[in-house]
This record gives C-alpha cells, structure tokens and sequence, in this order.
C-alpha cells in the first residue's frame, strides 16, 4: 500500500488561516498563533499513523479529530487523508459544513 498523505481542502485552508488571523489580531502577538499552529501540524501528523483516530460522524464517510477546542472534519481514502474543514467548537454549530 502506497504511502497516503494529507491533502488540505480549500475550505480547510480557508477556515485555518481565518482561525490564526483571529487570534493574531485579537491578541496583538504571534505567541499563540503559533502555538496553535504546532499543536494542529502535530496532531494531522498522527492522522498519517492512525488514520481511523477520529470519532465517526453522521457523514458515513468522514470523521472528526478533536483537538483541544477545534475538530478536524477529514475523509479517509486509500491514497490520502482530506481535511475537509476545520470547525472552532465555540461557534454556532447551525453554521457548520463539512463538506464542499
């Protein structure tokens, strides 16, 4: 089996980015930006060893990783792993998507 790897959505990207920026402007230091950031990179990272870590969802085919206050919205296939969407759990929950 090839080896799979992590391939980020546009809406994912979109969503992580806007996560960071908040906290880059809502803080005024890029402390916690990148904090945040290691914790997300490392966590995905476990996803490539243990692909099926994630809670299963109400989508037959996707699960969510949680990680602290976010969870990682991503589909399992045999080449890669896709993260759909990236979802901070203090939002509305009627706003969120997951996929497209």
């Amino acid at each position: 089996m090839a080896k799979r790897k992590i391939v980020w959505s546009n809406k994912a990207i979109k969503r992580l980015y806007g996560i960071l920026e908040f906290y880059d402007q809502r803080n005024k230091s890029k402390t916690y930006f990148k904090k945040l950031q290691q914790l997300l990179q490392r966590q995905v990272k476990v996803l490539l060893k243990f692909p099926e870590i994630g809670l299963k969802t109400t989508e037959e085919t996707t699960r969510g990783l949680i990680i602290e206050d976010y969870i990682i919205y991503y589909q399992i296939t045999e080449d890669k792993i896709i993260i759909h969407t990236i979802w901070d759990c203090r939002q509305n929950p009627d706003n969120l998507t997951i996929q497209k």
